[in-house]
């Protein structure tokens, strides 16, 4: 380490030390990802990943980006970052799962204004839970100090995964018809989506001190409720895959109900829901009163409760239901599947 120090760089702002004690805290949380097929450990220019093909006769890699968005402001307002990191991975993972692929490697990309060790060990610890959540391996990343570009007490996270699915297995919905039940997968709150709205609305570059008001509704502070981290359906869907035909799944992200469930259905079927079996948390309830929100665009910006969904046959409905309910999700019936196009919420 002492051998690698570079005065000069350090006075342009740059302390590789800290860079390798960065790494030093975070070995502990990537150890907790380590999957079968996951090949040697951190610091190496690539990370390895041995594909197990028994069961994938003709396998396909399906992969997934994304990064946190502007949630990320909240986290500095409130000083917490060991949450954030859940929210990376769970929206790529929950990505490709709508494929019917098996979230495999993990990689976290995380650039700072300052590199502040302990920081970067909270958000890694962040993403190696969500790679636990998700069953996949962080097998690599990289942590940039950008001095000068961003704020020395800010910083980005982005992630990728790659996936593998068995090209028989891959979702099709070309038996999709009307009358097919759509399922809901409800939502731990806002995740990672709509935040630029969520930040207009409550006045948080004035105002922070809002995150702080406890609301008995929410059974928290509001900045607990924002703060929430993405819910992670991976292991949940698999297991509905695993035993039924599933006809479509969508992960709902920006765009909301309007954009995100479309793109899971055939040509000339429509989602028929009706707003009432929408179980809507009082978290979007608060967003909507706070920014005087038209219901279609809370509709259109946030998922309203419900993160993802899943798509069967009206007679393995039931069955859906229950493994779902089985793997921990407090599943319900949404509405169906009717001729037309696109979305009908009445």
């Amino acid at each position: 380490m002492e051998k690698s120090f570079s005065a000069s760089y350090a006075a342009a702002g740059v302390d590789i030390t800290a860079g390798y004690r960065a790494v030093e805290l975070m070995k502990q949380h990537v150890a907790r990802t380590m999957t079968p097929g996951a090949i040697g450990g951190l610091g190496g220019f690539g990370g390895l990943f041995e594909l197990d093909c028994t069961d994938m006769p003709h396998p396909v890699l399906v992969s997934g980006t994304d990064g946190v968005g502007t949630k990320l402001k909240l986290a500095f307002l409130l000083d917490k970052h060991d949450t954030v990191g859940i929210d990376c991975v769970a929206m790529c993972v929950n990505d490709v799962v709508c494929a019917g692929a098996k979230p495999l490697i993990f990689l976290d990309y995380i650039a700072c204004g300052k590199n502040q060790p302990e920081k970067i060990a909270q958000l890694v610890a962040g993403v190696a839970e969500g790679c636990v959540q998700a069953g996949c391996a962080l097998v690599g990343g990289e942590t940039a100090e950008m001095p000068g570009f961003y704020p020395v007490d800010e910083y980005d996270l982005a992630g990728f995964t790659v996936g593998a699915v068995d090209k028989s297995r891959i979702l099709d919905n070309s038996a999709m018809e009307p009358g097919d039940a759509i399922i809901a997968l409800p939502s731990s709150g806002v995740h990672s989506n709509g935040f630029s709205l969520v930040r207009r609305v409550f006045d948080l570059e004035k105002r922070p001190e809002v995150l702080g008001q406890f609301h008995a509704d929410l059974g928290c502070t509001l900045g607990q409720a924002l703060l929430a981290p993405t819910k992670i359906y991976v292991k949940p869907v698999l297991a509905v895959l695993a035993e039924l035909a599933v006809k479509g799944v969508s992960h709902i992200t920006g765009g909301g109900f309007y954009e995100n469930i479309p793109r899971s259905l055939k040509k000339g079927c429509c989602a028929r829901i009706k707003k009432e079996d929408v179980r809507t948390p009082a978290l979007f309830h608060h967003i909507q009163q706070a920014g005087e929100i038209p219901e279609r665009d809370m509709f259109n910006t946030f998922n309203m409760g419900v993160g993802m969904t899943l798509i069967v046959a009206q007679k393995d409905a039931a069955r859906a239901l229950e493994l779902l309910r089985a793997a921990g999700e407090d599943a319900y019936l949404l509405g169906q599947v009717a001729a037309g196009e696109g979305l009908e919420l009445c």
